[in-house]
């Protein structure tokens, strides 16, 4: 999919608000925590299946991409439910590009 394929730009306030967001936290400031839940994998990815994903500075996906590793009948009974089933979706399929915070400091002599 080429840029101009999104319904939205993926650095646009609907996408990764000028690259301040990437990747999970994209896809988790789409549901609202009070409203949303139980929500129902295949409900999210047929809402938003489409909008793109800042993985980094580099990479944008898809959601349907990251997506279809998790069965569309999976429920999420709550936020932290949903928190732990997209970091370990991404972590295992290649979606996860932060390494924590030792990748961003230096030593020095």
């Amino acid at each position: 999919m080429s840029a101009h394929d999104w319904p939205h730009d993926p650095d646009g306030e609907q996408g990764s608000e000028g690259r301040r967001k990437y990747g999970h936290a994209v896809l988790v400031k789409k549901v609202d925590e009070d409203e949303d839940f139980p929500l129902r994998a295949g409900d999210y990815r047929e809402e938003f299946g489409d909008h793109p994903i800042r993985l980094d500075a580099d990479t944008v996906v898809s959601v349907d991409d990251i997506f279809e590793h998790i069965d569309d009948d999976t429920e999420f009974s709550d936020i932290v439910a949903f928190h732990k089933a997209i970091g370990e979706t991404m972590r295992d399929n290649g979606y996860w590009t932060y390494e924590g915070s030792d990748a961003f400091t230096r030593t020095r002599g």
